[in-house]
């Protein structure tokens, strides 16, 4: 997914499903010629119409859960960033000294997540050591200022808080980034086309033009569905994925 563009992949996906179905269905006819009488269509039109049904709501509630995953990612990168944000506006309360060293901390950490873990979590295998010195030097750079003033006090407590917030989400990133679609769906979305499609060839028609329109159209529709699953499925991954922008706007868009 990381070397194809969607494009390329969906021609790849949805045009190998498509001709494997019109090449399925000449052979079928060539192999059983009378299948072109339609002599059972009504019983292969209720068979087909059942398994589509059924393969249909299964696909649907893959899609809206992949879906609803890649959308909870793409919000926990934004929840990770705008606490590293706010890390750096609070600081601002901080002697210099203070405030450099945690503006540092922070630029390291933002650069360790968008140049070393975010490639990693394209390919599939996030670490936690690819941030975790980084994430070490910021706890240092608080645990190190011993705030005076009460004014100083309350944006120490607040920079406490979203440091502890930037952890959980951090985890929650990598949590994602880890996270596929169960085995069991992946046999009901991919195996499900394998039913559905060879009986679009036992449906009849002396037209050999329309017969392989009708299957055609159908394993279009599924291979467009299958490419939607295997996009979803990798949220960090190919070209419709959740880029790191977020940890280059904003108040830590100087660290860039």
């Amino acid at each position: 997914m990381n070397h194809l563009s969607t494009p390329v992949l969906a021609l790849i996906v949805v045009g190998g499903i498509v001709a494997l179905a019109l090449a399925g269905s000449v052979l079928a006819y060539r192999w059983h010629p009378a299948l072109a009488e339609g002599e059972h269509n009504d019983m292969v039109g209720a068979g087909l119409g059942m398994f589509a049904a059924i393969y249909g709501i299964i696909l649907a509630f893959v899609v809206v859960t992949l879906w609803t995953e890649a959308d909870e990612a793409e919000t926990v990168v934004a929840n990770e960033s705008t606490y590293l944000a706010q890390m750096v506006r609070d600081s601002r309360a901080f002697p210099p000294a203070q405030r450099a060293r945690m503006e540092d901390a922070v630029s390291a950490y933002v650069h360790a997540v968008a140049e070393v873990q975010w490639p990693l979590m394209r390919e599939g295998r996030p670490r936690y050591g690819a941030t975790e010195k980084a994430m070490d030097d910021m706890f240092a750079a608080l645990n190190a200022f011993e705030p005076r003033t009460e004014r100083q006090k309350a944006f120490h407590r607040e920079t406490i808080s979203d440091i502890n917030k930037v952890v959980a989400e951090r985890r929650a990133r990598l949590t994602k980034a880890r996270q596929s679609l169960p085995g069991l769906f992946k046999v009901q979305a991919y195996g499900g086309a394998l039913v559905v499609i060879p009986l679009t060839f036992l449906y009849g028609n002396k037209s050999r033009r329309v017969r392989l329109l009708f299957v055609g159209s159908v394993a279009a529709l599924v291979g467009f569905s299958l490419l939607l699953v295997l996009v979803l499925d990798h949220p960090f991954s190919g070209d419709i994925s959740v880029p790191p922008d977020a940890y280059k706007e904003g108040a830590l868009a100087k660290f860039w």
